[in-house]
């Protein structure tokens, strides 16, 4: 089948600001692999595919359609979450940023504290949705259980291995308050990270049907992006349709270079039909400690802001190149990388050189950190080059910026 091409759609959405948002998808989509733990909602199949169901024939352009269109509301499921995005073993530090942050005032419960838990492994995962305003994601443990439950106005979490318990308010579905929160946050479902990614076509992609699969028991159909430009990291996207309900049932993302892939997203088990409403329902365990996200917020507003520069930088972040080639640059105000012992930064020069490549180029000098996927230079002078595009492509970038 020939690829589909979206020049047509492309051309349908031509005004300035969201070309430039489709420029940068590019980059947004390998990194939202990272920032999928803190949605705390990473979907991913732990059983193999089961045959190839024979399905009617449809073209790529007809499935992109039929995600566009799918509106399931309901469903239940068991899943795993495992990523691999090559990173250096941590030796444990996961536990001590969550045991970290509960003794600083924060909560070992609050979702943004398994942010390091998820961002590597597999891990298994109960999921749940009755709507827009009822959702609920446990990850389980063999001897403990974190619980995110989103029911109406209210989010709790609750972790069963410290007995502790965040407490937040939502904001109202359709909200005009939610809703440029909610257009700037990471993809967290199969579904969320298929619409990234197809936001991100253009003429450097090519969108082809890759035959049939079952998923969860589901019959499915298998849509597959690659792209046509050299230098980046990505290898294929592949996104597991369900014929009936056109909902993405797994996602892959394979690196160019091969091996297992950097992260899957999809269901091992799912069920349409309506979730019973106990299973929205939290109350705090006796005896549990229960931080309330307000108050979290509030402190966080009277402490100094020592991200200042590194916010400013973002605020100016431009976007580089073109297709599955583009690169993020954004300055970040300060120093780079330490590079020297003579100001006594030698141990912690040493030790983040250890984790990256130092490159020199017209630019001047500065430190590479790789992933499987996403590549960023750290020049010394405090400039930042990041995308899913391999070491070389971030130095001729970074010289072609001078």
């Amino acid at each position: 089948m020939a690829p589909y091409e979206s020049d047509d759609t492309l051309a349908d959405e031509a005004d300035d600001v969201r070309a430039g948002r489709r420029k940068a998808a590019r980059y947004v989509v390998p990194v939202a692999v990272v920032g999928l733990a803190a949605a705390t909602i990473g979907l991913v199949p732990a059983l193999a595919d089961s045959g190839d169901p024979n399905l009617p024939k449809v073209t790529a352009q007809q499935l992109i359609e039929k995600i566009a269109k799918s509106d399931v509301q309901q469903l239940s499921g068991t899943v795993k979450i495992s990523t691999d995005l090559g990173l250096p073993s941590l030796g444990g530090l996961e536990s001590s940023f969550a045991s970290g942050a509960a003794k600083g005032g924060g909560s070992s419960a609050d979702p943004s504290s398994k942010l390091m838990e998820l961002a590597s492994g597999t891990h298994t995962l109960r999921v749940a949705a009755d709507g827009p305003d009822k959702g609920k994601v446990s990850l389980l443990d063999s001897a403990a259980e974190y619980s995110v439950i989103h029911n109406g106005d209210e989010v709790w979490a609750y972790d069963s291995k410290s007995n502790e318990a965040y407490h937040a308010t939502a904001p109202k579905s359709g909200s005009q308050k939610e809703s440029p929160k909610a257009k700037q946050e990471v993809p967290s479902t199969p579904k969320e990270f298929a619409d990234e990614a197809l936001k991100s076509v253009d003429a450097t992609t090519s969108v082809t049907v890759d035959g049939t699969a079952q998923v969860a028991g589901r019959d499915a159909y298998k849509l597959l992006i690659k792209p046509k430009q050299s230098g980046t990291t990505v290898g294929a996207i592949s996104i597991a349709v369900d014929a009936k309900t056109g909902l993405p049932l797994k996602f892959t993302l394979t690196p160019a270079s091969g091996g297992a892939a950097v992260v899957d997203a999809g269901f091992t088990r799912v069920d349409f039909s309506k979730p019973a409403a106990s299973t929205f329902d939290f109350t705090p365990p006796k005896g549990a400690k229960v931080t309330q996200g307000d108050d979290l917020k509030a402190d966080k507003k009277a402490q100094p802001k020592s991200d200042e520069g590194l916010t400013k930088g973002l605020d100016g972040l431009k976007t580089l190149g073109k297709g599955w080639n583009s690169i993020a640059e954004f300055d970040t105000g300060g120093q780079g990388v330490p590079s020297g012992s003579s100001s006594g930064n030698g141990d912690v020069s040493g030790f983040l050189n250890s984790l990256g490549d130092h490159v020199t180029g017209k630019f001047g000098s500065g430190t590479v950190f790789s992933t499987r996927l996403v590549n960023a230079l750290i020049t010394d002078n405090g400039k930042v080059y990041a995308g899913a595009v391999t070491k070389d492509a971030l130095v001729k970038a970074a010289n072609a910026a001078q």
